[in-house]
């Protein structure tokens, strides 16, 4: 089982994975997946994958066979099991939980090669309804307080298999650093009555500088003080708390815009491994004025060192203003 611990310094939960440990030598060196490797996301390998929770597919297909264009299954390895009581208890000082989550992973397409930015539009849509679904479920569990949805491509990344896929941790705490993000937009609030991510869209589209891509409900731009190369977030223009409150139309314009931005990170940074996260409000909270929802994208162009780790400073060679000229005039 694994194991929940709380840092008493700064409050940051960690979890102590025992079911994924690995003793010293197995901790190598970063390697893409090898060409032609079985793959257990490929259609015709569902039983190797745990039995689905969701799929989208033919109205005739039977459940965990072929005919899908998107499953979601269990992590047959996760972070944080599902079975089980939070069982609170105190070491001393310290305190600890049992590791009480869900960890599912969402096989985007059948095709093993695909690219988000290459995808059929409504595949894409069809991702972030399939993620919205999946809050909508997992939230009914009073066990769980967030989750946070994410994707590794590129073993640089994270990523142990390339088929187009994404994750999400549900966890029974909110991490620190969402913490961290809703008491800035909560003082920003307090003291302007306003909300500052609102404020930001309102400035970056203003000031015109940093925007890689806008529609009709969502805009995407290199924030102001970017902690990497070509970071780039994706914000609903009009406020909104919690992703899955989003509608058909805004669906149907995210998936235009990430597919658009994804598309132009891929021809300017030749196809880079990245991380994507998406933010969101806390699960039991109720719409907050002043958080707002948003997608933070992150292409691995940079190592984080000494100096990163020891002072939370970080350093990117790439002003933001230059990314984002870079990533406009892609097409």
């Amino acid at each position: 089982m694994p194991e929940l611990r709380k840092d008493p310094v700064i409050g940051r939960w960690v979890i102590i994975s025992t079911e994924r440990g690995k003793r010293p030598n197995e901790f190598l060196q970063e390697r893409e997946p090898e060409l032609g490797k079985f793959c257990p996301f490929c259609p015709g390998n569902e039983g190797k994958t745990p039995p689905e929770v969701l799929a989208f597919g033919e109205p005739s297909r039977e459940k965990n066979k072929p005919g899908w264009w998107l499953r979601v299954v269990p992590n047959k390895f996760p972070a944080l099991q599902i079975e089980g009581t939070l069982d609170r208890q105190g070491e001393g000082m310290y305190d600890k939980m049992a590791g009480i989550g869900a960890h599912e992973v969402l096989i985007e397409t059948p095709d093993h090669n695909a690219h988000i930015s290459d995808m059929d539009d409504k595949k894409v849509e069809d991702i972030i309804w399939a993620y919205r679904d999946r809050i909508l479920d997992l939230r009914r569990d009073q066990r769980f307080e967030y989750i946070m949805i994410f994707k590794n491509k590129g073993a640089a990344a994270g990523a142990s298999l390339s088929h187009p896929h994404s994750q999400l941790i549900a966890t029974p705490m909110v991490p620190v650093r969402v913490r961290q993000e809703m008491l800035g937009g909560k003082q920003y609030y307090d003291y302007k009555e306003r909300c500052v991510f609102c404020d930001m869209i309102i400035q970056e589209l203003d000031a015109n500088v940093r925007v890689v891509a806008e529609n009709d409900h969502f805009v995407a731009f290199e924030p102001y003080a970017p902690r990497f190369p070509f970071e780039t977030w994706i914000l609903p223009k009009n406020h909104d708390s919690h992703f899955e409150d989003m509608q058909k139309a805004e669906a149907y314009h995210l998936s235009r815009i990430m597919k658009t931005v994804m598309r132009k990170i891929k021809l300017v940074l030749e196809d880079p491994p990245f991380n994507y996260t998406i933010h969101n409000s806390p699960l039991k909270d109720s719409p907050l004025p002043y958080y707002h929802w948003h997608i933070e994208i992150m292409p691995k162009l940079s190592k984080i060192a000494g100096f990163e780790w020891g002072t939370g400073f970080y350093i990117n060679p790439t002003p933001p203003e230059e990314a984002a000229q870079f990533l406009k005039e892609a097409e």
